[in-house]
């Protein structure tokens, strides 16, 4: 069941229909907390989307109580950059807000390797 917190119903929401398999995607990773798939338009050639399950509309809307689940999606980025072979290194964003880039109300990862970073991002 997904549970539903911020501005966007779930129903209405991009991710959580991914999540309900109501919208077709590839499955990377699946466990009772987190939903990971590849981005259907990358910015990489390794660029894997890291979902929690629990409808959050964005980092900025959680609180002390998801601690432990945002240290998880981390675990998750970190286990999937380990079989997608990013041994050479990788990058792992949040985008938060429409001035940060976010352009689904769902907090999710970006998981982005295969090739070299640069800095600034944007």
């Amino acid at each position: 069941m997904i549970e539903r917190r911020g501005i966007l119903d779930a129903m209405d929401c991009l991710f959580c229909k991914i999540v309900a398999g109501k919208i077709p995607s590839k499955k990377l990773y699946e466990d009772e907390l987190t939903y990971a798939f590849p981005d259907i338009n990358p910015q990489a050639p390794t660029h894997v989307l890291i979902v929690p399950k629990k409808h959050i509309a964005s980092l900025v809307k959680t609180d002390a109580g998801d601690k432990d689940l945002l240290g998880h999606l981390l675990d998750v980025a970190r286990e999937q950059a380990k079989e997608q072979k990013l041994g050479n290194g990788y990058r792992v964003v949040i985008n938060t807000g429409a001035n940060g880039g976010q352009t689904v109300d769902h907090l999710h990862l970006h998981l982005l390797g295969g090739r070299a970073m640069h800095w600034p991002p944007g």
